[in-house]
């Protein structure tokens, strides 16, 4: 599940022919024994983190399954959720996903997220990250307010459960 309209998009454009190139180096058969078959079992939790940062680690899972073919009704990139991730870390959504692709395990991708991302500051990571697991509907773009409005009784039941941002992945999935 992810909103494409939304207006977090950072402008980090992968074209195709430019993911294919950088992915020579992907490693298939270590990709298969980590990833999750998106089509069968959802992402991780928006609030689980990776490399200090929530969001993170549902990316992970998105890269992994994109690479090989198994992503689903998801998108790895765009995604308005994981625009908010490339946004604050300052990383490249295709660099990222160009590591993941290595088969890195998550210990490999937490490192490298700490050492590839710009925001340092450990008091920054930990206001933003609950800043995000704090926000709220109402705080949202008034577009994706709008989006929700119909996105959430659709799919997410029972959608009183629908609180923060976060819920409506989770509920969605069964989370909470």
């Amino acid at each position: 599940m992810c909103f494409e309209n939304s207006k977090l998009q950072t402008g980090h454009k992968m074209e195709p022919s430019a993911i294919e190139n950088k992915l020579r180096a992907m490693d298939k058969q270590k990709l298969q024994t980590i990833a999750r078959d998106l089509r069968k079992t959802p992402p991780r939790s928006p609030r689980q983190k990776l490399g200090g940062f929530v969001i993170a680690a549902r990316m992970v899972d998105k890269a992994r399954a994109d690479l090989l073919g198994i992503i689903g009704e998801y998108n790895f990139y765009p995604c308005g959720l994981g625009a908010y991730f490339w946004k604050f870390t300052g990383l490249d959504a295709a660099e990222f996903k160009e590591f993941v692709a290595t088969g890195a395990s998550d210990e490999e991708v937490d490192q490298w997220v700490r050492e590839h991302t710009t925001q340092k500051d450990p008091k920054a990571v930990m206001k933003w990250n609950n800043e995000m697991i704090g926000l709220r509907l109402c705080d949202l773009s008034e577009q994706t307010q709008e989006y929700f409005e119909t996105y959430i009784p659709q799919f997410c039941n029972p959608e009183s459960k629908v609180k923060f941002f976060f819920d409506v992945y989770d509920v969605e999935e069964g989370v909470l």
